[in-house]
């Protein structure tokens, strides 16, 4: 009876959940309104409603509950307490391949086709093995941290204080379950030794080179992570952060007091409008554009947007990406570099605006990279340094 009740539950969010804000605060909002709901329910429902997503496409016009367990037998590899009460045949078969567990669906369902986990393969972009990319969409990416030079050594005391298991991919960056609670760590302490931060986000750093004294410009700063990175490179710099929204700056402002740094501007600024009375005089040694995005490199975190998600929005994003591009690209120096950052997977909004910034505004391409984080359960993201002719 415990079993059907989470199926239900389970289903009865989903048939609620309409999209209109992430799936990760709809669930904290009814938990909030559920208090009678356990942690290990809380747990099992949100376990449930996640892998239901995971499905994309692939399994349409079925039962939401029974789309709930097949979703189910695809995201687990070992023994399902509740599949071996509610389908005890899928639990018999668990730990198969994802190949075999496919064709055992398709004989089940007929109309079950896997290649719509992720029904927008033939947008990525040219590096992107599709194959692996659709079958990560199956798996939640990992939690990263990126620790400041010097704590590596303080970090990992920690967490081993605290018994929390991690795996440390280099000296400044740590993996962890994605459920895994941190904030307890450094309660307090200023600057806090490390930032939550994806690896393939942490790996865009490598792009920025900035010198002492230079003036860099963070136009789509968001909560400040890569203008975080750019000061623990160099201290010296005077930077601009600016977002679109004043609440997004007033987060930024908490982190980068969490991490002891003073002395930048901010500003409120619309990217796609005309930013001279903003900037008057201003001229940049390096500018950031994190640019806004699908967002499909980080569906893995997200995966209602997979449901959600219209063909149209990409060529809409792109066109995006490259007015903001042309707008900004007037406040750099000649000689100086846009570092061009998406966390896409889709060509329109990579190599085709790189290409763009390259051919119609007067860039020299000196490097970019896609960033295959479906190789390391992290997001997939794509990076590019352009110098300014």
């Amino acid at each position: 009876m415990r079993f059907d009740n989470q199926l239900r539950i389970a289903a009865s969010i989903i048939e609620d959940y309409n999209f209109e804000m992430p799936l990760s605060r709809f669930l904290a909002n009814y938990f909030r309104k559920n208090k009678q709901m356990g942690s290990k329910d809380r747990k099992t429902a949100s376990d449930l409603v996640y892998s239901y997503f995971r499905l994309g496409r692939s399994l349409q016009k079925q039962p939401v509950e029974e789309c709930l367990l097949v979703a189910q037998f695809l995201c687990r590899s070992s023994f399902s307490p509740l599949l071996d009460q509610l389908q005890p045949v899928f639990n018999q078969q668990i730990e198969l391949p994802l190949d075999e567990k496919f064709a055992y669906l398709k004989t089940l369902y007929p109309t079950f086709n896997p290649s719509l986990l992720f029904p927008f393969s033939n947008e990525l972009s040219d590096g992107v093995d599709k194959e692996t990319f659709v079958l990560s969409q199956l798996n939640q990416p990992k939690l990263f941290i990126r620790v400041r030079k010097g704590e590596t050594e303080r970090v990992e005391l920690k967490l081993r204080e605290f018994e929390i298991p991690f795996e440390k991919l280099s000296s400044t960056c740590f993996a962890f379950k994605n459920t895994t609670k941190l904030d307890h760590l450094f309660e307090g302490i200023v600057p806090r030794p490390f930032e939550i931060q994806d690896y393939s986000s942490q790996s865009t750093g490598t792009y920025f080179k900035p010198a002492q004294w230079e003036q860099w410009w963070d136009c789509c700063a968001a909560s400040g992570g890569k203008s975080l990175m750019l000061y623990e490179q160099e201290p010296g710099i005077k930077l601009l952060v600016s977002d679109i929204r004043e609440s997004i700056l007033d987060n930024l402002d908490e982190r980068f007091k969490a991490a002891g740094i003073k002395g930048y501007h901010r500003k409120e600024l619309d990217l796609t409008k005309n930013l001279e009375p903003f900037l008057p005089g201003r001229e940049f040694d390096g500018i950031i554009l994190d640019a806004p995005c699908s967002g499909s490199g980080t569906w893995g975190r997200t995966p209602e947007m997979v449901s959600n998600f219209e063909d149209g929005k990409i060529e809409w994003f792109s066109s995006l990406q490259k007015r903001i591009a042309t707008n900004i690209v007037k406040w750099l120096k000649p000689g100086k570099p846009l570092i061009y950052i998406t966390c896409s997977a889709f060509k329109k909004e990579n190599e085709e605006v790189m290409n763009f910034i390259s051919s119609e505004l007067g860039f020299e391409i000196e490097s970019y990279q896609l960033l295959k984080g479906y190789e390391n359960f992290a997001d997939t993201m794509f990076v590019a340094r352009l110098i300014k002719k």
